[in-house]
Formats: structure tokens, C-alpha cells, sequence
């Protein structure tokens, strides 16, 4: 089957060990030193590690706890949400200054459009290098980038030279690129799926390419499709410069485990508390309420209820979530619980391209500098 691919220039910008190097970089003290963001107390858990700390395996959403025994030098620092956020917009002034077309996916990682850019350079490669300098001249931290033809490739390469590296993945190459790659490193493919394509014998992108679409589709569902075009370099996915919020949530860890749902109840006011100030605050509404619940043995439930109309009031939130709540019986004591509001009312439905659409896509044959 030949592929076809949209001609775009993408580049994906990840800021490396973007929380932990804000603090050693606001703290010279801490440069060179194992560091967790996050994870202090007896409850905490971390919410980013310096490259320092991850070489003894310490990582992300891992407990304080147990990230303290793999590193017992390891030094714990406090989150900065605005330091954070303030850090964020000088780099993303950087993005804009090339182009418009700049999506952000979070405080630390985006994808930029820059096939026409507003330095007129024809080179993708070029302009991620430059990026990356005038990140680390002007802000002072590093960055890595990925450059391809679609959004998937280039977060998938962004990775690969981690820290402070890029990769290209030209035109050419795109294919043997993803019949190579291991497939831990397809965006998308979490742990879950990956143990049960290892269980198929599926363990690099070739793997997953000799499989047909009807095989895909019975025994990874929804997502099957999606395998089976990405590995086939086929993304269309357009960098979106104004994303449309799906959901709003808050969430809580306590610093002690709840058996009550009467405690649990208190708990779930102030969280719808703060659910509908972020409501407010982006005037949005939602039909459907998530309750995600968090046991003492770490496992993971949600609960989920669709309203026929939409809502962004506490008292209605709290109905909701308190029915939710009392839905199931309660399999373990609760660590942590959490409230969000999805199919909201800035959601529009995408209307899928279909592999015709695809093909009327300008073929990679074609000279594409990058």
C-alpha cells in the first residue's frame, strides 16, 4: 500500500525536566543535584524529577516515599505554578515569533506549524535550532525538539535526543522510521496496551504493520484503526492554535485515607468548589460529570453520569458526584478523589477524514527540504 502524507513542517518542542530545572535554575544550590517537584510529607506524590534523580528511577507520579529509598539524597522542593506559568509565556513569545501557528499542549511541550514561518526559512531543522538557542540565551533552559511530517512523528522524536538534542525525521525516512521503532515509543500505546501487544508478538512498528485493519480493530477496539494508519506515517492532525478545552477536573490527595463517605462528602464540596471556579473562570458548561477515585492500594476507579442538560453549578455538581459516589459500594479505603465535567459546551464534533481524503494528500516523493 503506498502512503501518502500532507506536506507540513512540524516541529514538537518538550522542555526538559521543564519543573526541575526551573528550581535549579532559580536556585544555583540545587544544579547537578537529584531533585524531586512535589512528593514531600508522608502522602506526596512527585510531580517532576531532574535528570540527576531519574537515574535511580525516580520519576513522575511515583510516591515521595518510595522515590526517597531509590535516592535517599534526594532533595524535595515545593511546586511553582506561577513561576511555572511565567516561564511558559516567555518561551511560547519565542514560538510566535516564527509562527502563528503554535498549539500548546501544556506549560512545558508544543507543536508548531512552520511550513510558511515568518522568517521565511525553508529549513524545519534550522528554525528548531534556533528555537532551542534563543530558549536557552533568553530563558536559560534546554529544550529538545523532533521535526517531521505530522504532529505524531515529531512528538515521537522529540524524545529521542533527550536532553537538549533534536531529531529530524525526513520524508524519506518516515517508514523506516516507524517499522524500527519499539513499540513502548508509539505516542499513544501506554503500558497496558503495549504488555498486550507484546502478548500478540508485536514489538516494534513492523510488528504492528503486518497486522491487517479487521485485526487491529478486534483486539484493540477503537484505538486499532489508529495503530494502523499511524504506523503508515498517516497523521492528519492540523496543529490546532486554539485548542478546545474538553474537560475541567480538580482533584485531592489526603493526608489520610477516608473510609467514611461522610468525610469523603466534605471532601467532594470543596473539590466541586473548585470545579466551578475554573468553570466560571473559562465560561463553560458540561453534561457529563466524572467521579475518579483513588484506593489505598493505589488502583484507580471512575464513575461517570450524563445529564441531558448542561451545568456549571456547585450545588448541581455536588448532586451529581454525590450520587456517584453511593453508586457502587466503595472497594477499599480513598486516597484521593476527584470531580471533573466533560462534553462541554465548546466541544465540536470533528468530522473524520477518510483514507480518500488522505490520498488526495501530495506524495512524500515529492522534494521536501527539511
Amino acid at each position: 500500500m503506498g502512503v501518502d502524507l500532507p506536506i507540513r513542517k512540524i516541529i514538537h518542542v518538550d522542555m526538559d525536566a521543564f519543573y526541575a530545572s526551573v528550581a535549579q535554575m532559580d536556585n544555583p544550590e540545587l544544579r547537578g543535584k537529584p531533585i524531586a517537584v512535589g512528593g514531600g510529607g508522608k502522602r506526596g506524590v512527585i510531580s517532576a524529577a531532574s535528570y540527576e534523580a531519574r537515574k535511580f528511577g525516580v520519576k513522575s507520579a511515583m510516591s515521595g516515599r518510595l522515590a526517597e529509598k531509590l535516592c535517599p539524597d534526594l532533595i524535595f522542593v515545593r511546586t511553582d505554578f506561577e513561576r511555572y506559568k511565567e516561564i511558559s509565556n516567555r518561551i511560547r513569545k519565542i514560538f510566535f515569533d516564527y509562527t502563528d501557528l503554535v498549539e500548546p499542549l501544556s506549560l512545558d511541550e508544543a507543536y508548531l506549524d512552520v511550513t510558511e514561518n515568518k522568517i521565511g526559512l525553508p529549513s524545519a531543522t534550522l528554525i528548531a535550532q534556533k528555537i532551542r538557542q534563543r530558549i536557552f540565551d533568553e530563558v536559560g533552559l534546554t529544550a529538545s525538539a523532533g521535526i517531521s511530517i505530522n504532529k505524531f512523528i515529531a512528538k515521537v522524536a522529540s524524545d529521542y535526543n533527550k536532553p537538549n538534542g533534536q531529531k529530524t525525521v525526513n520524508p524519506e525516512d518516515v517508514l523506516h522510521f516507524l517499522e524500527d521503532l519499539d513499540i513502548r515509543k508509539f505516542h499513544g500505546v501506554g503500558k497496558v496496551t503495549a504488555e498486550k501487544m507484546y502478548q500478540k508478538g508485536i514489538f516494534t512498528g513492523r510488528d504492528l504493520k503486518s497486522k491487517s485493519l479487521e485485526y487491529l480493530d478486534e483486539h484493540f477496539g477503537k484505538s486499532g484503526r489508529y495503530y494502523y494508519y499511524i504506523v503508515r506515517g498517516i497523521h492528519n492532525s492540523e496543529v490546532k492554535p486554539n485548542r478546545i478545552r474538553k474537560s475541567l477536573a480538580a482533584e485531592r490527595t489526603f493526608s489520610e485515607n477516608l473510609s467514611s463517605e461522610i468525610f469523603m462528602l466534605k471532601k467532594l464540596e470543596h473539590i466541586a468548589e473548585e470545579v466551578t471556579k475554573r468553570l466560571n473562570k473559562s465560561k463553560v458548561a458540561g453534561k457529563t460529570v466524572t467521579l475518579k477515585i483513588k484506593y489505598s492500594d493505589f488502583t484507580l476507579q471512575t464513575r461517570s453520569k450524563t445529564l441531558p442538560y448542561y451545568i456549571s453549578e456547585k450545588a448541581v455538581i455536588i448532586d451529581a458526584a454525590k450520587d456517584l459516589l453511593y453508586q457502587d459500594k466503595l472497594k477499599n479505603s480513598v486516597r484521593l478523589l476527584g470531580i471533573s465535567l466533560s462534553n462541554l459546551n465548546t466541544d465540536k464534533s470533528l468530522v473524520s477524514k477518510t483514507i480518500e481524503d488522505r490520498k488526495k494528500s501530495v506524495s512524500v516523493q515529492l522534494k521536501f527540504d527539511f
